[in-house]
């Protein structure tokens, strides 16, 4: 029987842009995952004055986006949960969704490297999944080799083994959200179905008194 592989991706997805679905595709492939299922955080606990977007609006926004991908799919789990998420709770909930005869998978961009120490529970997190950190292709591999005193030989090995590189797409929320609330346009950085929904909802606009 061929292992199932199941790949989360966390984030705030604030919004969720064409780079966020791309890279998803692309370690998907690498990993052979079944699918990729999209988490958006209720609120960053290393960044507290982010999402800017609500729950609400981020969610629709991810169900806009992956619609159509049949190995994608949203989930709600952290935006539910009373007080702050932590990600190694979250890939308990779904090992315990999908048995011990799947493999969970956790997406994690490069530029998140130096917060792994501050993870909650962060040696659990490497041992009961696998975390699959991204980096952006022309760019260095991850270097984990500083964390070896603080994780061991062991699990730096094993984040060496689950690397992933990813197109280059040079996109970012942040980017996406100063261009809307100077007025400008970000269309080609989007898809069509969330652009639509931003303009309707009248999201990332600069507050005027």
């Amino acid at each position: 029987m061929t292992e199932r592989k199941i790949a989360l991706f966390g984030g705030t997805f604030d919004p969720i842009h064409l780079g966020h679905t791309e890279i998803a595709a692309a370690a998907a492939e690498h990993i052979c995952a079944e699918k990729v299922i999209f988490i958006p955080a209720k609120r960053s606990v290393l960044k507290p004055d982010l999402p800017v977007a609500s729950s609400k609006d981020r969610l629709a926004m991810i169900t806009l986006a992956i619609e159509g991908n049949k190995k994608f799919e949203v989930s709600n789990y952290e935006l539910k949960k009373p007080g702050s998420s932590y990600t190694l709770e979250t890939v308990r909930k779904f090992r315990a969704d999908y048995g011990v005869d799947a493999s969970i998978y956790f997406l994690v961009g490069a530029d998140s490297i130096n917060e792994l120490p501050g993870w909650y529970g962060i040696a659990e997190l490497i041992e009961e999944c696998n975390l699959s950190v991204m980096y952006r292709a022309g760019y260095e591999r991850p270097d984990f080799a500083k964390f070896e005193d603080l994780l061991g030989p062991g699990r730096i090995e094993k984040l060496k083994e689950n690397i992933i590189e990813t197109p280059l797409i040079d996109i970012s929320s942040s980017r996406i959200r100063s261009i809307l609330a100077a007025g400008g346009e970000a269309t080609d950085m989007l898809s069509p179905a969330v652009a639509d929904y931003i303009r309707q909802h009248n999201l990332y606009q600069a507050k005027t008194d």
